[in-house]
């Protein structure tokens, strides 16, 4: 077993756990991504395509 031969057991993080925020356009919840961890803070839309059609809109 890996944890008696000095490693460490990881547990995976529960969606729930993780950080969340609504997409402005789609009003929908979207939670945290790995590939968004740089830049979280700076992270609005939860799609491309949200992202395409704020600009589309011109809002």
């Amino acid at each position: 077993m890996p944890w008696e031969c000095g490693l460490k057991r990881v547990h995976p993080v529960r969606k729930s756990d993780l950080p969340s925020k609504t997409c402005p356009v789609c009003t929908r919840p979207f939670s945290w991504r790995r590939k968004w961890s740089r830049n979280w803070d700076e992270v609005r839309y939860c799609s491309e395509k949200c992202r395409r059609s704020r600009k589309a809109n011109g809002a």
